[in-house]
């Protein structure tokens, strides 16, 4: 987690609208008009409006200073909560009054099934020596490992097949003819399933973000931030590109998830195994807009 003890507010009162904003503050808000235009775009194709998103971020910005801007172990009071975040101290008492039972859950589902999976790529009982995951049946008589073996190694709490139904519903697996189940790898966002999607958007997100702005503060040590830009392509170009990326990707992070889940299960236990981390990739690309002072390439700096 990135530390937001560093910290500090600019300005220790919102400044007025037609007072000049130093040079980080205007070169951040320029980032943060660049960065949000998807998720404004997003929020306006299912019906979120900027009402609805302001009320969001009132609350928030209460619940990350009590978080973060805490002082000898005391949460602020709500005058300096007003002045970290502008809002009114009458509302601010509102909101700390909201019952836990108000705010937005997280989506366990998605996260026991996104569990289970890095067990299935990560586990030699799962996995054929090259790596790739088995078929599984439910529960072969042979002695293997089976589907609701996989499932009982994450959770035994929860029925494997309500586990499976599910996943053949989202596209995640598919069976053959013999009843062997079969992962397809490239599902690991669901082709259906809203509540996945979003689960993973806010999880992945989050994490970029922060390692971002942990960079940002000049914190040691920086943490891994690096992207490949190039544009003037043809689409075959990129097509290309995208399956190599695709496909060296996901040899990455299933050579990652093993070695992570073996280091899991031998810090089991110990009292400093207090940390976590997540790793990714992505891809995205679209049409050239009428940019002509757009660069043909970047190389971010180390």
């Amino acid at each position: 987690m990135i530390n937001c003890q560093a910290l500090k507010p600019i300005y220790m009162n919102p400044p007025p609208e037609n007072q000049e904003l130093d040079h980080r503050t205007e070169l951040l808000l320029r980032t943060l008009r660049w960065l949000l235009r998807p998720l404004v775009r997003l929020l306006i194709t299912h019906g979120i409006t900027f009402p609805l998103l302001r009320k969001l971020l009132k609350g928030l910005y209460v619940e990350v200073a009590l978080e973060t801007f805490s002082q000898q172990d005391k949460p602020p009071t709500d005058s300096r909560l007003f002045v970290l975040t502008g809002i009114h101290r009458k509302d601010i008492k509102l909101l700390k009054k909201l019952d836990e039972e108000q705010q937005l859950q997280s989506f366990r589902n998605s996260t026991l099934g996104a569990e289970i999976i890095a067990h299935w790529l990560g586990s030699r009982e799962f996995i054929h020596s090259d790596g790739s995951p088995r078929n599984l049946l439910r529960n072969p008589a042979d002695g293997e490992a089976g589907f609701d073996a996989l499932v009982a190694s994450v959770n035994k709490d929860v029925r494997p097949p309500a586990v499976l139904e599910e996943w053949l519903r989202l596209g995640i697996v598919s069976l053959d003819p013999q009843g062997r189940i079969s992962l397809n790898q490239q599902a690991f966002v669901p082709s259906t399933g809203f509540d996945e999607k979003a689960w993973f958007l806010g999880k992945h997100l989050h994490d970029h973000i922060a390692a971002c702005a942990h960079n940002l503060q000049d914190l040691q040590p920086p943490m891994l931030e690096r992207s490949v830009y190039y544009s003037r392509l043809t689409p075959q170009s990129v097509e290309q590109l995208n399956q190599y990326a695709r496909q060296k990707g996901i040899e990455l992070l299933q050579a990652l998830n093993q070695q992570a889940l073996a280091s899991q299960q031998a810090d089991q236990g110990k009292p400093e195994a207090d940390q976590r981390f997540r790793f990714g990739l992505y891809w995205y690309h679209e049409a050239l807009q009428d940019t002509p002072a757009q660069p043909t390439s970047e190389q971010d700096p180390s």
